[in-house]
């Protein structure tokens, strides 16, 4: 998640922000931005344990975790680019560029 930081200059010339969901609370959340310099928000997704998750496809009702799943949504909220990351994969950054390069300038999320 460092790297999203790290080239935060690039989602923003996209008009693009960058937020991070996990069934972690907010203390965790606390900890691990300040212990990885994460300067975007991360959202708890504790109660009802992984209902955003499970909304968009990516919960493991056997681990009660979810997936790392990456996703662009286009200023109307609909995805429009989707990847999800063998466990101990870092999915990267290109993939999320490659998929805003992609929007039109009407489709282009809005911060």
């Amino acid at each position: 998640m460092s790297l999203y930081s790290a080239v935060m200059p690039e989602f923003e010339r996209y008009n693009a922000g960058v937020l991070g969901i996990s069934v972690d609370g907010v203390w965790s959340h606390k900890a691990f931005a300040e212990d990885r310099g994460i300067h975007f928000p991360l959202l708890a997704d504790f109660e009802p344990k992984g209902a955003v998750a499970r909304d968009y496809g990516v919960y493991d009702e056997s681990t009660g975790m979810c997936e790392r799943a990456l996703f662009v949504l286009d200023a109307d909220g609909v995805v429009v680019w989707s990847h999800v990351s063998p466990p101990g994969t870092n999915p990267g950054a290109d993939g999320i560029l490659n998929a805003l390069e992609g929007l039109d300038s009407e489709r282009r999320p809005v911060l």
